[in-house]
């Protein structure tokens, strides 16, 4: 197990690896499987060690689509999904990849799903066991969540990036 490699236990002193390495269990997955869904409560903490998963988000209801046509600018397109889809939004690869983050804070539910795409194995890690080790040893609870916050501040801003992307692409198309 190479615990060491996902980016929530960078800089973890070889002990606290060996730690947490005795907490966590190998879990074999299939392409397909579904690990958890959006808003379910969160017992696990997944690290790839091989294979892929990807996060999904669940669209329901009504939603508006701009539609940019050649006559008209813009256009507005209220689209009534009947049944919830779940729409991928990312690709977790091994080597640095985790899942099920919302194992570390409050108030422990999934905040999307996850299915593997790829046939893999996971290394699994119980709320449970992770929040006793983190009471047990508070540096290492700091370095872990240091780490998620670094991560999730990554995202926030490449979210922010895209965003801004397709905002000026939006513009632009009106403009014409």
């Amino acid at each position: 197990m190479n615990l060491s490699s996902c980016y929530l236990f960078k800089g973890l002193s070889d002990s606290h690896l060996g730690r947490l390495e005795a907490i966590a269990s190998k879990q074999p997955v299939r392409q397909g499987q579904w690990l958890f869904h959006k808003d379910e409560p969160a017992e696990f903490l997944y690290i790839l060690e091989s294979g892929a998963v990807e996060l999904l988000i669940e669209v329901h209801g009504s939603l508006e689509l701009p539609v940019f046509t050649v006559e008209s600018a813009a256009a507005e397109l209220l689209a009534e999904v009947q049944e919830p889809v779940e729409i991928p939004t990312t690709m977790i690869r091994a080597g640095n990849g985790c899942v099920g983050v919302g194992a570390l804070i409050e108030p422990y539910r999934y905040s999307l799903s996850a299915r593997c795409v790829r046939d893999g194995t996971l290394s699994v890690i119980r709320r449970a066991d992770i929040q006793r080790l983190i009471h047990q040893h508070p540096d290492l609870g700091c370095c872990v969540m240091t780490n998620l916050a670094r991560k999730l501040l990554e995202r926030l801003n490449e979210t922010r990036r895209e965003v801004q992307i397709h905002l000026m692409s939006l513009v632009r198309s009106a403009s014409f």
